[in-house]
């Protein structure tokens, strides 16, 4: 009697603090200094799977392996969930979101959501735990396939005991180390993305994931690209095949943890704000009216940045997207606002977070035509920090002769993360940086993997700046050959100053064979 008043007086708890009042909510923990206007504390989490993986990953044995393969396809850290199994069938249906609650094995209260729609007589059912506003403890529990170490199971229901749903008791039973699992993984990513990118979405297919399906031949190439990267094995793409059987611990280790965030989590934060486009109402600024889209476009925020780079997102820790960006821009100075500096948060960060803030508020005021202007700015800058980790590992392997497979692997996943759009705008430059960076590439020429990127800038969208060069820190200079490229303008420009300086004007016979024609006035130059 005592647990089921403790159940239902949860349940009555539960129910004053469903997820649409969470959402109604007037402010949130920042993201990496990105305001929320919804809670995404579970959604952020997904880092921490991330963070598991790459734990195991170090021990550097089949059987670490074995364990970071469990974590990546079936989680530990998002969308929590029991699977418990009731004693009597549900006596009605049970709309998802529908608020339950139990206790814990120290007899507090514990509550939660349906996971699904369950109709009368059912037996089977999912209890989604509640989620928190507070980052540092969102949620309660949270084991999956988690290390014990890592888990959470303060939270988790007993496993025997009573559950309250619409005000009705029900005893149920479970196992809390086996059936606390997970809704949320980053192998779901890649695995959902044909259903959530291509086939079913209001907008499909999506324009960038349209891109990797039609090099890969896949929808779920990040997924494939991973398991064979965990098993040893051969791709089966139509184009950029890896094959992980030439590779030892070191070149498997790297191309699974950087596989999960390029490729995986990568196409998932695109993926969220094309949903958010797809739900946007327009002209309608209501309350509700565009709440969906803009949780969408929260969700995105925190599947770029995660939960480690915690509010200010100045931690030089964390394992997804922004940290990348912070790391490549100290070998390439873009750090800083103006993108001059070699330490700090990348300028492409601050770049985006103004895209992160200017996109909310445009689906908040129904702006719905802007929004969609600004998520083309958001993707094509994306692509800068698998670029300089292309650029950065060829320069390594090719000029500085560090030919370890560790080195080799990370310039092949970072290639593979961009190959899919340099493949849409020329085939050949793609086919260049493939043949140099792919597993098992027999040489790698830095020159030619620089000079075909480069020539796909303007298409992409991006500049030599966004970009940069690879930087010496030792020296405070960048490598030689590998200097920042200029962008055509400025090119232009340039040469106009040299061929000034020679007493060079668009009349005479020197100027000709440029090909450019220099409008100046007569007195300059002399």
């Amino acid at each position: 009697m005592k647990s089921s008043l403790v159940a239902l007086t949860a349940l009555s708890l539960a129910n004053g603090n469903t997820s649409d009042s969470l959402r109604r909510r007037l402010s949130f923990e920042k993201i990496a200094g990105y305001a929320p206007a919804t809670q995404v504390t579970d959604h952020c989490a997904i880092d921490l799977d991330q963070q598991a993986i790459e734990l195991e990953l170090v021990k550097r044995t089949q059987q670490s392996l074995e364990a970071a393969q469990r974590i990546y396809n079936e989680g530990g850290s998002s969308k929590s969930y029991a699977e418990i199994t009731l004693a009597t069938p549900l006596l009605s249906d049970v709309q998802k979101g529908t608020p339950m609650a139990g206790i814990t094995a120290d007899g507090t209260e514990t509550v939660g959501n349906a996971y699904d729609l369950y109709v009368a007589g059912t037996t089977e059912i999912r209890m989604q735990y509640q989620t928190s506003d507070d980052q540092s403890n969102y949620v309660h529990c949270a084991v999956g396939s988690l290390p014990p170490i890592a888990q959470t199971k303060d939270g988790c229901l007993i496993g025997a005991g009573i559950i309250g749903i619409d005000g009705t008791g029900y005893s149920y039973q479970y196992d809390p180390i086996n059936q606390n699992k997970n809704g949320r993984t980053i192998a779901g990513f890649s695995t959902s993305a044909g259903e959530k990118m291509r086939l079913s979405c209001d907008g499909c297919p999506y324009t960038d994931h349209d891109y990797f399906f039609q090099y890969y031949g896949m929808d779920d190439y990040g997924h494939q690209w991973v398991t064979a990267a965990f098993n040893g094995q051969e791709t089966q793409f139509e184009n950029g095949n890896a094959d992980f059987s030439l590779y030892g611990m070191d070149g498997k280790v790297e191309a699974i943890k950087k596989g999960t965030v390029y490729l995986n989590i990568f196409m998932y934060v695109i993926r969220e704000f094309e949903d958010a486009l797809d739900d946007c109402e327009k002209g309608c600024a209501t309350v509700d009216c565009n709440n969906d889209p803009v949780n969408a476009w929260d969700e995105g925020v925190c599947f770029y940045t995660g939960s480690i780079e915690a509010q200010d997102g100045l931690t030089s820790e964390g394992n997804l997207l922004h940290q990348l960006a912070d790391k490549r821009c100290a070998d390439f100075k873009t750090c800083g606002k103006n993108g001059d500096q070699n330490q700090g948060v990348a300028k492409l960060n601050y770049d985006l977070f103004q895209f992160y803030a200017l996109g909310k508020f445009q689906l908040q005021t129904g702006k719905c035509d802007d929004a969609r202007v600004t998520v083309r700015e958001i993707t094509k800058l994306l692509y800068v920090p698998f670029i300089q980790g292309t650029l950065r590992y060829a320069y390594k392997v090719s000029e500085l002769n560090d030919t370890t497979e560790k080195s080799k692997a990370e310039g092949a996943v970072f290639a593979a993360a961009v190959l899919p759009r340099i493949f849409a705008i020329n085939e050949e430059h793609a086919n260049v940086i493939y043949s140099n960076m792919r597993v098992g590439a027999l040489s790698t020429n830095f020159a030619k993997v620089k000079q075909a990127f480069e020539y796909t800038y303007k298409e992409i969208g991006i500049t030599c700046a966004d970009v940069g060069g690879v930087w010496n820190e030792a020296l405070g200079e960048y490598y030689k050959g590998a200097e920042p490229c200029v962008d055509e303008s400025e090119d232009s420009r340039e040469m106009a100053s040299i061929y000034i300086s020679r007493g060079c004007f668009w009349w005479t016979l020197p100027c000709l064979h440029t090909g450019i024609v220099l409008f100046l006035d007569s007195g300059q130059g002399q």
